[in-house]
């Protein structure tokens, strides 16, 4: 399926139902008049360089309807990261992909204090130089037959990218992610069949289409369908997003554990009566998260897995088939592979090894990176990075990724499996993040950093109940809050810098 044309096949049929309601803005719009929106910044963005162009747009309408947009005018959207370093990540993509306009917005720019970057311009201004005449034309296309605006709008390829996304580079630069239309709406479709997802759910939109979750999950699902999307750009507001759920009487949120804490926490009684359903990904989610939820709320957290390279989602926990702790069955249409990391042999139920994928979902591959791309993708099968197991039962269990095991004396210990004990100690209190630091001696040692100061040498006895002794923390570090990237996912990286930093300024 080709996105933006199928979107023209929703819009036509709920014109008059409200596709986005921009809390950010204040605006309400219907499908019908998105249509139009859509057409006329199509015409707009034709008069820029074939190829890719930048967006670089906080969640809000306009945001939504530039991707359209781009797509319509045979343009591939380039998402730019704009939380942290946006002058930075802009000229990184314009590098990366080699091209040169970033649509933005001269009030993003303003807040976040982003120094002008050459090609920028602003969304702002071409909404200004829309005439008249550009309004009716758009009009009168949006009245004609599906047919005739197929037309008049980019045609293409299902294998065609559809966008270019950055890996969250947590852990070293970021790549530049190529996803099709196949691989995001073969996932849109394999996600919402098991989660039996309609055009009458109201989707809040509060991830930032910067990052795959956000895009897969709170754009071109309900665009696919025909649902509302509340769209709300500060996922950090807490309080706020928790008064739009209840007025907006939301029906499915996604988002990372550490947003859900934030709006449980905030929350009062009756603020999520109207939720079906509340999803969980891009980090492993706490069992005391999932209790607040069910003990608040009466509300049934579902975990989820995916990845940017598989558009996102891979495999997620359902009603009917559900299993706290894991991440749930794998998708129709996709196939998951355990093999031994050492062996390369695949591995039987309940023995921990590398999650591979194969299916629709999975990349076309890194832009211009044959190398990166042939080392992760190798007969059909992309390699996650992460280790894992499929139970007896079909269900996912992750493990951590590769790189989060650390040997310690000849063995493997999952930094995923500390940070789950301590984090079940800690509860609601704190959050923690286990990292490895460089030992002289052993290779490696395990420290926690922890959000609030905690009795260490009570906290070490109760581990000790859980974990075996290689692999409690040695150190602990007190930090006011962990670092996190754009899409709420923990920076690993610049924890284990900061408590190195640390650790070296009080041995």
């Amino acid at each position: 399926m080709l996105l933006h044309r199928h979107f023209v096949r929703i819009a036509k049929k709920y014109g008059g139902k409200e596709a986005f309601v921009d809390r950010t803005t204040g605006r309400r719009i219907k499908y019908a008049k998105a249509l139009i929106a859509s057409l006329i910044l199509a015409e707009k963005y034709r008069r820029f360089e074939q190829g890719f162009i930048g967006l670089m747009i906080p969640n809000s309408a306009g945001s939504a309807l530039s991707i359209l947009a781009a797509l319509m005018a045979g343009r591939t959207p380039v998402m730019i990261n704009y939380s942290t370093g946006a002058e930075s990540n802009a000229r990184y993509a314009q590098k990366k992909c080699n091209f040169k306009t970033i649509i933005t917005s001269r009030a993003l720019i303003e807040k976040i204090s982003c120094p002008m970057v050459e090609g920028m311009v602003f969304i702002e201004d071409i909404m200004a130089g829309v005439s008249w005449v550009d309004k009716i034309k758009a009009a009168l296309l949006s009245k004609m037959p599906e047919s005739f605006i197929f037309r008049r709008i980019h045609a293409g390829d299902e294998d065609d990218n559809v966008v270019i996304l950055f890996t969250s580079g947590s852990e070293k630069d970021p790549k530049a992610v190529e996803l099709t239309h196949r691989n995001i709406s073969s996932n849109v479709e394999s996600f919402s069949s098991v989660v039996s997802i309609s055009h009458e759910e109201r989707m809040l939109a509060n991830l930032p289409f910067f990052h795959v979750f956000g895009l897969t999950v709170n754009l071109w699902t309900p665009l696919c369908h025909g649902m509302t999307t509340v769209l709300y750009a500060n996922p950090l507001d807490y309080k706020m997003v928790c008064d739009i759920i209840r007025e907006e009487g939301v029906t499915i949120m996604a988002g990372t554990p550490s947003f859900l804490w934030g709006y449980l926490r905030k929350s009062e009684p009756g603020d999520f009566k109207s939720f079906r359903i509340v999803v969980s990904g891009a980090d492993k989610c706490p069992e005391a998260l999932r209790t607040g939820y069910l003990e608040r709320h009466g509300i049934r957290v579902l975990e989820g897995y995916g990845t940017t390279e598989t558009s996102p989602v891979i495999s997620v926990n359902t009603f009917e088939n559900y299993r706290a702790g894991s991440i749930g069955k794998v998708l129709p249409g996709v196939q998951v592979r355990i093999e031994n990391y050492e062996t390369g042999q695949e591995c039987g139920p309940g023995e921990t090894g590398r999650i591979l994928v194969k299916g629709s979902l999975v990349m076309k591959g890194y832009l211009d990176d044959f190398e990166e791309t042939s080392m992760r993708i190798r007969h059909g099968w992309y390699d996650t990075g992460d280790m894992g197991y499929i139970d007896t039962d079909g269900f996912l269990w992750h493990a951590g990724r590769l790189k989060r095991f650390v040997k310690i004396g000849g063995e493997m210990v999952s930094l995923v499996k500390v940070e789950d004990a301590l984090q079940e100690l800690l509860g609601e209190s704190a959050e923690c993040c286990i990292v490895e630091v460089p030992d002289a001696l052993k290779g490696a040692r395990i420290v926690a950093a922890v959000t609030a100061a905690i009795d260490e040498k009570q906290v070490l006895k109760q581990l000790a109940g859980k974990l075996p002794a290689i692999a409690l923390p040695k150190r602990f570090v007190i930090m006011e809050d962990l670092p996190r990237m754009g899409s709420g996912k923990v920076n690993f990286r610049q924890v284990a810098v900061m408590v190195q930093e640390t650790l070296r300024s009080r041995p």
